[in-house]
């Protein structure tokens, strides 16, 4: 079958480092085509994902505009949905959509009717964003959603619920095999990765690390500024600079806590991986949890908040230690004894987990559960190219039994 998969305008696939939605369509893409799905990716012309098609209006990434005021970023993501409805009006061959823009797929995709293809539309953010649209939405027997984590979908309105199909947790090719790599000596400091913004909470961590004297990496972007040089000219009405300039900049000294920008490739996973813990003490309800999710496949423990997707990817006194969220003593507490904890259970969870041979498997499930609820069911002999192991978590029924058969017929 073939299947389009709208990663939306904002960042190239995979990115350069800093983006979560993008890394996950970068895991999930390639085990689908394994699998032996044709996959039409929409996305920007920079992207270096292999697929079988590629879909584009930008040749680059937008994600500078998305903090600009309303008026002059609005036209982006129209005109990337125009671009992917277009390529749905001049093919027949697409079974399923499977999308993952905000608000704007889920919305102009629904409008198209029973006459375009059946949407899963996945929900990577905070269904509180979107009221009047969630609160009301109708799929019209054709659009259904899937969330990212339970705790995510617990928080979304009736309406949106009537249409969602389950959740499916992330995933990173980090945890392919790695329970079986060798891993680096620690080197004592604590690691923060992910967008400097308040509900990420850079500043909670910054001065934590200076009231138990442990040294503090941050890694990421601050807002579209990736680097400090680039920081020296930054749009100071931008919401992510004054955050930085007011309450994470004071602690940055360079010494016990450092920004290193945004980092890639084995550069970030080494970062990472010679950590002794990795910090999230999180502001909002994190939905997904990506750079969760990858600290654990690199063996380091995470120390964050008990809230949002977090206790359903951290298994507590296993695999990190959470804390009751805004108790930054208790934080600090568990950061100082997380070395206690054994950094190949963290690996070892990881590769039955979080691994996109895994998140493969479940979305092609949520396929056919969206196809015959929308009333198209077609049968489909899915080639199977590698064995894949049957997952178990405890506590965690969305996790549990995605094991790949021989051949088998799937209807979608």
């Amino acid at each position: 079958m073939t299947v389009l998969v709208n990663a939306g305008p904002w960042l190239a696939v995979p990115p350069a480092g800093y983006g979560g939605i993008e890394k996950v369509v970068a895991a999930l893409v390639p085990e689908l085509r394994r699998r032996g799905v044709r996959v039409v990716l929409a996305t920007v012309g920079s992207s270096t994902l292999q697929a079988d098609d590629l879909v584009s209006v930008f040749d680059d990434g937008q994600f500078a505009q998305l903090q600009r005021p309303y008026n002059r970023v609005m036209g982006v993501a129209a005109a990337h949905l125009h671009r992917v409805v277009s390529e749905l009006r001049r093919r027949n061959d697409v079974v399923l959509v499977h999308d993952h823009q905000e608000a704007f797929g889920l919305t102009v995709l629904s409008a198209l009717g029973s006459g375009a293809p059946p949407v899963l539309h996945t929900l990577h953010w905070d269904l509180a964003k979107h009221p009047e649209l969630y609160s009301r939405f109708d799929g019209g027997g054709n659009v259904w959603v899937n969330g990212v984590s339970a705790a995510q979908l617990a928080t979304a309105p009736p309406a949106l619920r009537a249409v969602s199909v389950g959740h499916i947790h992330l995933a990173t090719p980090l945890a392919v095999g790695a329970d079986r790599r060798p891993y680096p000596r620690k080197a004592g400091h604590l690691v923060q990765v992910g967008r400097i913004t308040p509900s990420k909470g850079q500043h909670v961590a910054a001065r934590v690390a200076h009231r138990i004297r442990r040294d503090l990496v941050l890694a990421g972007p601050v807002g579209p500024y990736h680097h400090a040089a680039a920081l020296l000219h930054a749009d100071e009405g931008n919401p992510d600079v004054r955050y930085w300039r007011e309450q994470v900049e004071p602690l940055v000294d360079g010494d016990r806590v450092r920004w290193a920008g945004t980092l890639q490739g084995t550069e970030l996973d080494r970062l990472v991986a010679t950590a002794t813990a990795a910090a999230f003490p999180i502001d909002w309800e994190e939905p997904g949890g990506t750079a969760v999710v990858e600290a654990l496949a690199l063996g380091t423990p995470v120390v964050g908040f008990r809230r949002g997707c977090l206790p359903e990817l951290v298994e507590h006194g296993r695999t990190g230690l959470l804390v009751d969220p805004g108790d930054e003593y208790a934080f600090a507490g568990a950061l100082e004894v997380a070395d206690a904890l054994d950094p190949r259970e963290s690996r070892r969870v990881a590769a039955r987990r979080f691994t996109p041979a895994q998140m493969a498997n479940r979305y092609l499930g949520l396929y056919e559960e969206v196809l015959v609820r929308s009333g198209r069911p077609v049968v489909v002999r899915q080639p199977v190219l590698r064995a894949v192991p049957a997952e178990a978590s405890s506590g965690d029924s969305g996790d549990a039994g995605a094991s790949e058969v021989a051949a088998s017929e799937v209807p979608v």
